[in-house]
């Protein structure tokens, strides 16, 4: 039976940081967005109330600045090795985060067969972002259950890689679950855990188990 690995963004392939906050810096905008992470990560907002706000903060945001914050941003190592070889195994990857669709999707390139994210409007911005479109911990769920289902697959057959409150949901969901330098959220729950900066060390935590 094929297996679906499914990754989280924010913290778990990026290093110690979120795709708003690497948004941000190239508008010269990162502590603003540091503090948003910091509200949310201890439950003082949720995630409708921190994609407004940090829309709000995004007003000059081009498509230049995206693809500089994703090209510069600090990714883990071996992330398309390890997507490569999920990919020619005959298994599943994608990525399914809170963070905005238009920096996820670009996942894609390096080899995820999908990648969810947080409904923003296009770039640069004319309208609102819709709450109604923001991801949610129990959305990343939801999403789980629409990939097995279009790749044959069941939750007994995911694997799932997260650091933090938003992946709790997920990991209490699959029976395989790595903690990427995780945070106190995880503490515990986690099949295996993961200190470091390459992503094939982790995924050989749940390589040769299937």
């Amino acid at each position: 039976m094929a297996r679906l690995h499914l990754f989280d963004l924010d913290g778990t392939l990026l290093h110690g940081t979120s795709a708003p906050v690497e948004i941000s810096r190239q508008l010269g905008l990162e502590a603003e967005t540091v503090a948003l992470d910091r509200e949310i990560s201890a439950g003082l907002i949720g995630p409708p109330e921190y994609a407004t706000r940090v829309h709000a903060l995004w007003v000059d945001l081009t498509e230049a600045h995206v693809a500089a914050a994703f090209e510069g941003a600090p990714w883990l190592g071996r992330i398309r090795d390890v997507w490569g070889e999920i990919r020619g195994q005959g298994d599943y990857c994608a990525v399914v985060s809170l963070s905005p669709s238009f920096f996820v999707e670009r996942l894609t390139a390096w080899g995820a067969h999908a990648a969810y994210g947080s409904r923003f409007p296009a770039v640069p911005f004319t309208e609102p972002v819709d709450p109604a479109g923001v991801l949610s911990a129990a959305a990343k769920v939801l999403i789980a259950d629409r990939l097995c289902e279009e790749f044959g697959v069941t939750r007994a057959d995911c694997v799932a890689y997260g650091d933090s409150l938003s992946d709790k949901d997920l990991f209490g969901a699959v029976p395989v679950s790595v903690a990427v330098n995780a945070d106190r959220h995880l503490a515990g729950l986690a099949t295996h855990s993961y200190m470091g900066m390459d992503l094939w060390e982790a995924y050989e935590l749940v390589r040769s188990s299937r």
